[in-house]
């Protein structure tokens, strides 16, 4: 697993129109391995509340933030300066891209990376600015779905079986229902 932070970043973000998909590309950063999550577009507190709601209750918590320039946020983390002085590395799930499993032996993990991920219409500076326009498929496809599979493939399994030491809510896996331990419940016993 790399040491460097990954970001998500949500570009296109319509208040009235895109909040579930957005909150699942924000659930699926969390839960496999990113460490931000940014939201280009309209503003929505509401999303970044229930964000940290999730994180309250099953731990690991995740930086959200809104970003006003998309674009400008973009050239500046892959040109100047990715928050330590140095450039970083941004990569763009399309579904125009290379095959994402033929692109991940090749892309750095001593920088801080972004994952792009479009909404309604991306523009064309995403494309020359993302050093990897990378795909999961070349059919239409969820973004969500894009995520998640490229996430799995740069962590491994230490993506998929994360555990977080502040959960208070902590599912234990059965093949045969739920079993969710609380430990508040358990604390006040």
């Amino acid at each position: 697993m790399t040491g460097e932070r990954v970001d998500v970043l949500r570009l296109g973000y319509r208040l009235g129109r895109d909040p579930r998909i957005t909150t699942h590309l924000a659930l699926v950063g969390r839960a496999l391995g990113a460490d931000r999550f940014l939201l280009a577009g309209d503003k929505d507190p509401k999303m970044f509340e229930n964000l940290d709601s999730v994180a309250n209750r099953f731990g690991g918590g995740m930086d959200c933030e809104h970003i006003k320039n998309p674009m400008g946020w973009l050239r500046r983390f892959v040109e100047e300066d990715a928050g330590d002085g140095m450039p970083g590395v941004a990569v763009h799930l399309t579904m125009y891209g290379e095959p994402f499993r033929e692109a991940i032996p090749r892309i750095r993990r001593d920088r801080p990376m972004v994952i792009v991920v479009g909404g309604a219409k991306v523009p064309g500076d995403v494309y020359k600015y993302s050093q990897y326009n990378i795909a999961v498929g070349n059919q239409p496809h969820s973004e969500v779905a894009a995520l998640a599979l490229f996430l799995d493939a740069w962590y491994g399994e230490a993506g998929s079986n994360r555990s977080f030491d502040d959960a208070r809510l902590i599912i234990e896996p059965s093949a045969t229902g739920k079993s969710v331990r609380d430990l508040d419940r358990e604390e006040e016993e």
